[in-house]
């Protein structure tokens, strides 16, 4: 990271003279050395705060890269600190005063001309130079193109601009990340992309430079006219380009161009050997002539001042890429712009686009996504670019594009948003979540890149614990996830916390044919097979534990053969520590999940004595010894609460013995719920880890966009319990999509006065009435059911079929255990085994007490905490009493019937038949579920599944259609064809646009006038007003933001020039201060000076007066010792009285002849003055 104190400031070394351009990140300047006056070009960056990846790689590149005649000199960089603006970064490199390549076919091609072969030979053979020079140091280019080849007026033929360059290692001689400027781009390059175990060389900048030789020919890129976008999908499929006429050029200069374009990278030549090619080794001997012609001719164009200056920018640029034609719309890219509006036509269109790769199209606001079935090389961070702010039309449909849209209302309107994306199982749903976090990740970004870095291994990890391989899909959601990314006012990202909705337990111990347990167990198992720790965690390495087993056999040779399980242990381990889970937390997450699997492996046989026959037994303990191990708890007790478990009847406790088919169940109760409990865990401690730092934001005023990832759609050969939660919970968002969709806007047609055709749309309501309403509905039923000890599958159906009398339930004829349900996706068949037992989900409390004494501090907290509504662990940490630590006396050496069970239980542990089932949990998640989503603005992303053989580009037309069918599409492109999407108050349209048509300190009313006076400046069509609300549709919001961002933006240009002149004017104020100061400074130092002289010269003339008193007294001692008393009584008498000292009285005797004496002595002492005088100066010397 480079520090940008560290770097010097140009203001002293470099001047600017003039501009030459604009780059990529900011303007191109010619500037002078001020001490030697030699020239230079300087990249003078936007004003930052921090260095930018790609700047940093191209300066540690430039830095260390040896210099070279055909590579651009590096001078060195500069930073110029402003604390207003920002700063300003330059990076100083050697003068190409010629231009670009680029620029000089262009300008001869405006001339009716074209580059002679030899000139491009000459310019060939500098580039090769150039690149053979980069790569021997270990540097690929990956951005070669004709704007990059730079020109001396000399004729020097120079290679520039390493932003995009990646250096080589000895340990790593490929790369594996897709960068570049499209049109150049190798399909090597663009294959990489999220194939992650695919790579390229230093050969990629042959490719490009053979596109940039076609460009030398023809003046543009093969498929330059093309959206870059495309070009991605195109340029790996299509075969080599060649020239536009290649029999209008020489066969040398063909077969170059062929030799440089083979897609297969691993034939591709090197550049040493393109040296050696005929077509650049005519060069030689002839350099300089060549050199002189290119010389000539760069003069005569700069001359003509013809220069075209064309920019194909990587498609990484800071702003938004832009092409010609490129804002051009097409109407393919939006259903609503079809003519003709029937199911046959919007089949075709989808199918059209979908031979060409382009998953993504708009039925106006709405998205819809068809699975791929394989890498696409579209989701890229340079793509995110692309999609950042810019306007819809401007780029093809991607489902960055709707992260966009969302973040920019957020910002624009500071309302929380939710995307709700939903479709099929395997329809695309967790992946298009993933991207969507990614956008929102880049769009967001915060100087904190630790959080942003937390929040994108988020996904993987929770997936990891509560996705698995299904018949239809190998990466399937098996519970509903809700994450909420938090964002400060000004956009930046701040935080995360994710909610989760009915994990799929049951998986845990047993799966249907042709599917498995959840990824973690197998990524473990992997991951400790090769770091040789599976006797540590007690794991066979033979047979796989009974939870993991399947009818194929081959679990464990999957597991040590595929490369992807142990990758994937170290990507989960990878995000443990990024998140910021400590080393002891994963290691008990460890060894609870081999915990769990080894108790799974734990069998039970009966065993009879004469008062007991069913009581059981664990005749192997190997495996209870090891579970019991790996949980920290007592063999002995683990097995007392597997083969018995206590009823307390009027105060007694009574100790009663477990069927082999009871211990089987409470052993698998015990695992799910191991298992449901530390994924619990695991997502309230990421929601700890990512919560906003208190200290740096405040949450208060913070937004926050959900994104919504649901389990799918099912419908299998068997369906079960949980098949029914997952399709109700369909039911419920699908009514969502309704209400939002058709049933809201039409009824504001209504009550607003607006005659708006309407739609016909299929309404679940009543079906989901039928489920969810009391007391009456199936959920109901199912709960009131399950409250009966002797209840049955059987006579639960039998319920059903009395109760549930409507058109979507049936029973069918001779399948007693079945039900069917009409849902919204079609016809469903329910078997009915085990749905009581799924639904009361019982937990004995004798296993929940012995799981509290383990010594594992995790494993405690799992069972201390207790459960919320929605059957998830609460966050807070419930305290563990004393009493809750200890085993209860059942379980001790002596069985004393004491009532102590009650102390230790929650009450959604006990075991009577008023505790949460399943189907309570489940309601409670719909409800809790809804209330986050109905807060936020909801933007909504359909998946499709185009096959069921997950086959890549295969397009089946009938299940396709019966998808759009089910979900409504086609009354979705009709309602958003006609109808207003947006309906916005007056009040709050006005306080939105009213920039738009009145001046910045005016404050309009939110009334009809000031609405249509600001629709008619914007010259808006198809819009309606109502009584209370502006009716919008889909696309006008989006022209309404760009016209009030072009207004916002003039007004901050003209607030610069304001502040710029109010600086301008301070600091000419300051200017003349500091010029009036330089006359009072002086000044008053000279005044000052003058005070403290005159003052030194007072204090010197008192110490003086001190000093010749001093003398005086001297002198008076002086005379009194040489003259005897007499003089020294003359010296008493002419000792001056002090001020303010009264006269002394004479009161005595004594002072009256003291006085005589006084008087009498006067005229004699007059006479001696002289003398005295005389003496004194006698003895001062």
């Amino acid at each position: 990271m480079i520090g940008l104190e560290s770097l010097a400031d140009p203001s002293d070394t470099w001047e600017i003279i003039e501009t030459i351009g604009k780059g990529t990140y900011g303007k191109v300047y010619k500037v002078a050395n001020k001490k030697d006056g030699s020239l230079a070009a300087v990249k003078i960056l936007d004003p930052i705060s921090d260095v930018d990846e790609e700047i940093e790689a191209e300066y540690n590149i430039l830095q260390v890269l040896p210099n070279h005649p055909n590579v651009v000199r590096f001078y060195g960089m500069f930073y110029k600190a402003d604390h207003y603006v920002g700063g300003q970064l330059w990076l100083v490199l050697e003068l190409c005063n010629g231009g670009s390549v680029t620029e000089l076919v262009k300008g001869l091609l405006k001339c009716g001309q074209q580059l002679d072969e030899a000139i491009i030979s000459y310019i060939l053979y500098g580039a090769l130079l150039g690149l053979q020079h980069l790569h021997n140091n270990r540097i690929i280019h990956r951005d070669v193109k004709g704007n990059n080849i730079l020109l001396t007026t000399e004729g020097g033929v120079k290679l520039v601009d390493f932003g995009v360059s990646a250096q080589l290692t000895s340990t790593r001689l490929r790369r594996n990340t897709s960068v570049g400027t499209p049109f150049w781009m190798a399909p090597e390059v663009i294959a990489c992309e999220q194939q992650y175990d695919y790579s390229y060389d230093a050969r990629c900048d042959v490719w490009s430079l053979g596109i940039t030789a076609i460009e030398l020919g023809d003046g543009d890129p093969p498929l330059f006219d093309m959206h870059p976008v495309k070009t991605l999908f195109k340029i790996p499929r299509n075969p080599p380009p060649t020239l536009l006429h290649p029999e209008k050029w020489c066969r040398g200069f063909n077969h170059f161009i062929s030799q440089c374009l083979i897609k297969d990278f691993e034939k591709r030549p090197s550049v040493t050997h393109l040296l050696e090619h005929p077509f650049i080794k005519q060069v030689h001997g002839k350099d300089m002539s060549l050199q002189k012609q290119l010389a000539e001719l760069i003069q005569e164009q700069q001359q003509l001042g013809s220069v075209a200056k064309t920019r194909h920018e990587r498609i990484h640029t800071r702003r938004p890429y832009h092409v010609d034609g490129a804002d051009k719309y097409s109407l393919d890219d939006d259903l609503v712009n079809l003519e003709v509006l029937d199911e046959d036509t919007i089949i075709h269109q989808l199918q059209k686009r979908y031979a060409d790769l382009q998953i993504y199209t708009y039925v106006g606001d709405i998205l819809i996504a068809l699975n791929p079935f394989q890498n696409l090389s579209i989701y890229s961070p340079q793509f995110s670019e692309l999609y950042h702010g810019v306007k819809r039309s401007s780029n093809p449909p991607h489902i960055f594009a709707s992260a966009d849209a969302a973040y920019q209302s957020m910002v624009t309107f500071s309302k929380d948003q939710c995307i709700v994306i939903s479709g099929e199982s395997g329809a695309g749903k967790t992946e298009s979540a993933h991207l969507i976090v990614q956008h929102l990740t880049f769009l967001g970004k915060a100087n904190n890149r630790a959080l942003r870095e937390k929040i994108l291994q988020v996904n993987p990890l929770v997936e990891a614990f509560g996705n698995a391989c299904t018949a239809i899909n190998d990466n399937s959601s098996r519970f509903g996830k809700y994450l909420e990314m938090m964002f400060t006012p000004t956009g930046a990202v701040m935080g995360a916390k994710i909610s989760e909705y009915l994990l799929e337990k049951s998986r845990v111990i047993k799966q249907a044919v042709g599917e498995k347990n959840f990824h973690i167990f197998y990524y473990i198992y992997a991951g400790l097979y090769h770091q040789k720790k599976l006797s540590e965690y007690r794991l066979p390495d033979k047979k796989p534990p009974r939870y993991i087993d399947n009818e194929t056999g081959k679990v464990m040779h999957d597991i040590v053969t595929k490369d992807s399980y142990g990758r994937q242990f170290e990507a989960i381990q990878h995000c443990f520590r990024i998140i910021g889970f400590t080393d002891e937390e994963v290691y008990s997450v460890y060894r609870i999940l081999t915990g769990i699997l080894n108790t799974g492996n734990i069998e039970f046989a009966a065993i009879s004595s004469q008062h007991q026959t069913d009581k059981s037994e664990v005749p192997n303990p190997e495996a209870l010894d090891n579970a019991a191990a790996l949980l920290s708890i007592g063999s002995e007790e683990l097995q007392e609460a597997l083969t018995s478990h206590c009823v307390v009847t009027r105060g007694e406790t009574i100790i009663q013995t477990n069927t082999v088919d009871k211990a089987a169940d409470v052993r698998d109760a015990m695992s799910k719920a191991l298992y449901g409990r530390l994924f619990s865990w695991i997502v309230n401690r990421i929601n700890t880890l990512l919560q906003p730092d208190k200290n740096i934001c405040n949450t208060e005023n913070g937004m926050n966009i959900g994104i919504l990832d649901i389990f799918g759609f099912e419908n299998f050969a068997r369906n079960s319990f949980e098949q029914l939660c997952i399709n109700i919970a369909n039911e419920q968002i699908q009514f969502y999509f309704n209400q939002h969709i058709f049933a809201l806007e039409q009824m504001e047609y209504q009550s607003e006065g607006i005659d708006a055709t309407t739609v016909e749309y299929e309404d679940n309501r009543p079906l989901l009435d039928m489920f969810l309403q009391k007391p009456m509905g199936l959920l109901s039923l199912l709960d009131e059911e399950s409250r009966f000890p002797q209840a049955t599958d059987l006579t639960l159906v039998d319920k059903f079929e009395g109760n549930l009398r409507c058109k979507y339930f049936w029973r069918p004829k001779g399948v007693e255990l079945s039900f069917g349900i009409q849902h919204y996706a079609g016809k469903v068949l329910y078997d009915a085994s085990a749905f009581l037992e799924k639904n009361r989900d019982t937990l004995p409390a004798d296993i929940v007490v012995v799981l509290r004494t383990s010594e594992n501090k995790l494993l405690q907290q799992l069972f201390s905490s207790p459960l919320t509504k929605t059957g998830n662990l609460a966050q807070a940490r419930a305290r563990v009493t004393a009493a809750s630590r200890s085993l209860p006396p059942q379980l001790s050496a002596g069985r004393i019937k004491v009532d102590t069970m009650e102390v230790m239980r929650h009450p959604e542990e006990t075991t009577n038949m008023k505790r949460q089932t399943m189907a309570s949990y489940f309601r409670y998640s719909l409800m809790d579920l809804l209330s986050k989503m109905v807060v936020g603005q909801p933007h909504f992303i359909r998946c499709i599944k185009p096959n069921d053989g997950r086959e890549a580009l295969m397009f089946s037309h009938e299940r396709v259609l019966l998808q759009l069918r089910y979900t409504g599409i086609l009354e979705t492109v009709k309602i958003r064809q006609k109808g207003y999407s947006h309906r916005i108050l007056f009040d709050e349209f006005v306080k939105r646009y009213y920039y738009l048509a009145f001046k910045a300190h005016e404050t309009p009313l939110g009334n009809r006038e000031n609405c249509l006076a600001i629709l008619e400046k914007s010259k808006l069509d198809n819009w309606i007003l109502g009584k209370t609300k502006v009716f919008l549709k889909y696309y006008h919001i989006e022209q309404l933001n760009l016209f009030l961002r072009e207004v916002i933006g003039r007004v901050v240009v003209m607030q610069a020039y304001i502040k710029g002149w109010l600086g301008a004017r301070r600091y000419k104020k300051v200017k003349e201060k500091r010029e009036n100061s330089a006359v009072i400074i002086p000044s008053a130092w000279r005044g000052y000076e003058a005070r403290r002289k005159y003052k030194e010269i007072r204090n010197r003339r008192t110490d003086a007066a001190i000093h010749i008193q001093h003398l005086a007294q001297l002198k008076t001692k002086l005379c009194y010792l040489t003259e005897g008393s007499e003089n020294c009584l003359e010296q008493k008498l002419r000792t001056p009285r002090r001020r303010c000292q009264q006269p002394k009285m004479l009161n005595s005797p004594e002072d009256n002849m003291y006085y005589n004496q006084l008087n009498g002595t006067l005229e004699y002492q007059g006479s001696k003055r002289n003398n005295c005088k005389q003496k004194k100066s006698f003895v001062i010397l």
